[in-house]
């Protein structure tokens, strides 16, 4: 009798037991500089030294209650070893936080792809619509090497509920062999507005070839083609933003700047908030005829008010003289959201071969 109120004692001392944080954070950082050394040189002795590392730690904690409760010793062993990792990570099938529930609905394998069927369902509000995106802030832990993308395939009204599908791919087309899996989202971003094909209305006639510009560090940027990505390795000629145009049809996206800088059209956007929001467009011209132009390349900075908000400013440049703009109508298409929902949802599951 004595020995199992002992064992009991023993067993809730020991749940208690955590690493400290700090050491676990310097652990992580030392992974990921031996992991880009390795990278560079090709060496592979790295790994038993952090492993090691991990296994010190494991000698004075219950490691599948950790590996459950504590992200940062799960990111430790996922970076020593993905399938060690996923071998200690308990199944969990749903999770709920900030009053929405993510629940795993099925995991197959057919081969090298898996595919996962999953749900998310507001059980308090009305943060969930058929619009509802991850905003690039998922993550897919595997115990091998893949590729994995994350699409919305269905909602229903009803239940405030919309599915997504999972698709994981193994590299080199090897069979993936029945193993756990872990999803994790951080942000959901819903309300969206979509506009396609709208026409923008601008009297090209008060156009000047002398804008007023500025010269700004860009923070990203897109080219049609290869010739113009060696534009963006360098600051960039932007317009000074004027005031926003009035009647622009798009809410949540301001129209702050046409004219010629360095020979070329540019027409430029501002967007506050855009990590929050995720709102983004383009524009093109099109002549009675159908005959699109495009623009050569864009580019993208921000500003700082003096309230301190963050601008994000698009713009966009074309090939297209001041003389011609009167054969052509200028369109764009545009995305607007309208709700951010930050949580931690993380699920487990097993993969299971489909025999069909």
């Amino acid at each position: 009798m004595k020995s199992l109120e002992f064992a009991q004692q023993y067993q809730k001392l020991q749940e208690q037991i955590t690493p400290d944080e700090a050491k676990i954070c310097t652990v992580i950082t030392k992974a990921e500089k031996l992991e880009k050394r390795r990278r560079k040189k090709r060496l592979l002795l790295w790994k038993p030294a952090i492993a090691l590392a991990a296994v010190c730690i494991c000698l004075y904690v219950s490691m599948p209650a950790l590996a459950a409760s504590s992200a940062s010793v799960y990111q430790m062993m996922y970076l020593v070893s993905p399938k060690i990792a996923q071998h200690f990570m308990p199944v969990q099938k749903s999770d709920t936080d900030q009053g929405i529930r993510m629940e795993v609905l099925s995991a197959s394998i057919q081969g090298h792809t898996a595919s996962i069927y999953l749900t998310l369902q507001d059980l308090e509000g009305e943060r969930i619509d058929d619009t509802t995106d991850l905003f690039d802030s998922y993550q897919v832990n595997c115990p091998f090497d893949s590729t994995s993308h994350c699409e919305r395939v269905g909602y229903d009204a009803d239940t405030k509920t919309v599915t997504f599908l999972v698709t994981i791919e193994a590299w080199e087309n090897k069979d993936i062999c029945g193993d756990k899996v872990t999803f994790s989202v951080k942000s959901l971003l819903s309300g969206k507005k979509t506009y396609e094909q709208i026409p923008v209305v601008l009297d090209f006639s008060q156009l000047s070839k002398a804008s007023r510009t500025q010269t700004v560090s860009i923070r990203g940027g897109g080219a049609s083609d290869e010739k113009w990505f060696a534009q963006l390795d360098q600051d960039q000629t932007a317009l000074i933003p004027s005031a926003p145009l009035e009647g622009f049809p798009v809410e949540g996206i301001r129209l702050t700047g046409v004219g010629y800088a360095d020979g070329r059209l540019h027409i430029q956007t501002a967007i506050g908030n855009v990590l929050e929001n995720d709102s983004h467009g383009w524009f093109w011209f099109q002549d009675r005829m159908g005959k699109e132009v495009r623009s050569i390349y864009s580019f993208s900075f921000f500003e700082e008010t003096s309230q301190g908000e963050r601008v994000d400013y698009d713009e966009e440049v074309f090939e297209i003289g001041c003389d011609e703009l009167e054969k052509y109508q200028l369109y764009g298409n545009f995305v607007t959201a309208g709700k951010r929902t930050d949580g931690m949802w993380r699920v487990t599951f097993p993969l299971e071969t489909d025999e069909e």
